[in-house]
């Protein structure tokens, strides 16, 4: 649109000689250009600050997780808030049977190909096992690997104290960090399984701190994963950063579900806090603007259904 306004104004440039019509003509369509708006689609493009007025307004926050661009394009087209490039792409992509195999490379190659694809959503990529624990520097290096060669917005680092100074040094590069606390798959090996977490008060306690810790880092955003809803409440409610639950209950600031257990693609049971969008969907993009409306209305999850 912009290329036929100013071949216009070329045109009328050429024939304006001693025209004083034509010279009209040619300050009308230069206000034409300089009143142009942008897009809807860029105006409306979900940042850290979107989230943080999400939260303040009471409006929940929908999250999907996307590893190519043709799942990611009708994810973003459909309204999804945040799409993150999750290290389960380990196993659901790659079918391995825990998140730790896969490399910062790979990680890298799934967020470029999401990233392709987004026009609206907020584009969150986890850094892999190995890619951040030894020492901070790592750490960063880990996250502007992945800002400059996939062009995502923010990174995501499970953990709470043990990974404050890695938060802090990539923080402090300017690059935005999602903090993970609850069940931490990339621990799977020090848990030695998928048990909801912090049903105990040690456990609780050390995750009212390390949110907090994880806030007063500089993380925009925190994800909670499966702990006990009146847990998940009260965490969300002390902090001022929005809270996003994967099997933690219906008060979180939002909600997050791996993709293929929200298409129902999966080869065992799903999990009790996931629930199949694509039973009466009839396509994909149904499937995700059915999730995406039952998390915005509150009716997903259902804590008598999907919650402990």
């Amino acid at each position: 649109m912009f290329a036929i306004v100013q071949v216009s104004i070329e045109y009328n440039l050429q024939h304006a000689v001693d025209d004083s019509d034509n010279q009209n003509n040619v300050q009308f369509y230069s206000l034409i250009i300089y009143a142009m708006p942008t897009s809807d689609k860029e105006l409306k493009k979900v940042t850290t600050n979107t989230l943080q007025k999400m939260k303040a307004a009471g409006e929940k926050i929908s999250m999907i997780t996307a590893y190519d661009f043709s799942f990611a394009r009708i994810f973003d087209d459909a309204g999804i808030d945040i799409i993150l490039v999750g290290d389960s792409a380990s196993n659901v992509m790659a079918g391995h049977a825990t998140t730790l195999p896969i490399t910062l490379d790979q990680m890298i190659y799934h967020a470029q190909s999401v990233t392709r694809a987004k026009e609206r959503s907020l584009i969150v990529v986890d850094i892999p096992f190995g890619s951040y624990q030894s020492n901070s520097e790592i750490a960063l290096a880990s996250a502007i690997r992945i800002m400059k060669e996939s062009g995502a917005n923010t990174v995501k680092i499970e953990g709470g104290e043990e990974v404050i100074d890695s938060v802090k040094k990539i923080v402090s590069a300017g690059i935005p960090v999602m903090g993970h606390l609850g069940l931490t798959p990339q621990s799977i090996n020090k848990f030695g399984t998928y048990v909801v977490r912090a049903t105990q008060e040690a456990e609780a306690e050390k995750l009212r701190k390390d949110a907090l810790m994880l806030q007063e880092a500089g993380c925009f955003a925190i994800v909670l994963e499966k702990i006990p809803s009146a847990l998940a409440k009260e965490v969300t409610g002390s902090l001022s950063i929005p809270t996003i639950g994967i099997g933690a209950g219906k008060h979180c600031d939002g909600q997050v579900l791996v993709m293929h257990d929200m298409l129902g693609v999966n080869l065992g049971k799903n999990p009790k806090f996931v629930r199949d969008f694509m039973q009466g969907a009839g396509s994909v993009r149904g499937a995700i603007e059915a999730y995406v409306q039952a998390v915005k209305n509150g009716s997903f999850p259902d804590d008598s259904l999907h919650a402990w």
